[in-house]
């Protein structure tokens, strides 16, 4: 992650007009050459943009007490902003020049507890992307594959 960096401000965030003349797939590519910071949530969260291609985003982090909830575990929303990051950066390796996406929903399933410090990869693929809308799931698995938490989402896609 060393040519990576974290925004840390708005004047760290490429203007829109930057934004929107790349595709999407630029745009992710330049992020993950470290050309264009990651969003801050991304450093709050402890998690990175591991690898981009065509339709498949992965991301790489690991979850400490800070993202904890009162029982001491890794809080769900922490798992779903990891997914929802991953799932949202595949839709966006779709997304023409002078558009941008949102997320209109996304669904989480945790299937087992996360031990603090775990690594984990966040990959994410798309099902289908269609002119306003896009479809993409996406999983959470350790380093060694045993499954944590998976997700689907629709996004839209939108006209700058």
């Amino acid at each position: 992650m060393s040519s990576q960096r974290i925004a840390r401000s708005a004047e760290d965030l490429m203007p829109r007009a930057r934004m929107l003349a790349l595709s999407g797939l630029e745009a992710m590519q330049e992020m993950l050459a470290g050309r264009m910071p990651q969003p801050t949530i991304a450093g709050l969260l402890n998690y990175h943009l591991h690898s981009v291609e065509q339709d498949r985003v992965a991301f790489r982090g690991t979850p400490g007490f800070e993202h904890t909830n009162p029982f001491g575990t890794v809080h769900g929303g922490w798992y779903g902003t990891v997914l929802d990051s991953a799932m949202g950066c595949a839709v966006m390796t779709r997304v023409p020049r002078g558009h941008w996406y949102t997320t209109l929903e996304y669904k989480v399933n945790i299937t087992r507890a996360l031990p603090l410090g775990t690594e984990i990869e966040a990959v994410a693929e798309v099902l289908h992307a269609g002119r306003s809308t896009a479809v993409a799931e996406a999983t959470i698995r350790d380093l060694d594959g045993k499954l944590f938490a998976s997700g689907t989402t629709t996004c839209i896609i939108l006209p700058g």
